[in-house]
């Protein structure tokens, strides 16, 4: 990683959420509403959900418009590969596999695509560690 997680969470701005459910005990909702309170935009990224958190949710990241500074992936380490694909394809500047996740492989190609990456750490816990 080229950039500190203090200076990636400081200058982003916008957060796509890959794998976000709208079921309030599930882990990717608590963390996205957190990074949401914290002033983050959050682009919910599920096929199967309309709207998460008042954000139109989508399909997939090529579905997104708007520049993506972070790509938080909630999906099993072997789901990572075609997120980051489209993470590479879209210009996000980061990937962030959250806790649990990692996948070496899928972390050296956005590497070399020159993406930042975050793996096996959650943003939320990342966050509230820079608030103290």
């Amino acid at each position: 990683m080229s950039i500190s997680i203090k200076d990636m969470l400081a200058n982003a701005k916008t957060i796509a959420v890959v794998g976000l459910s709208d079921k309030p005990e599930r882990a990717s909702y608590q963390v996205a509403k957190y990074m949401q309170n914290a002033g983050y935009r959050i682009i919910p990224v599920n096929p199967m959900l309309k709207e998460v958190l008042g954000e139109t949710a989508v399909a997939s990241l090529r579905d997104i418009t708007e520049p993506i500074d972070i790509v938080d992936i909630f999906r099993r380490a072997e789901d990572v590969p075609p997120i980051v694909d489209e993470a590479i394809t879209m210009g996000a500047k980061a990937i962030w596999m959250q806790l649990g996740i990692i996948n070496a492989q899928a972390a050296a190609r956005a590497n070399e695509a020159g993406l930042d990456v975050v793996m096996d750490k959650c943003i939320k816990v990342e966050h509230a560690l820079l608030q103290d």
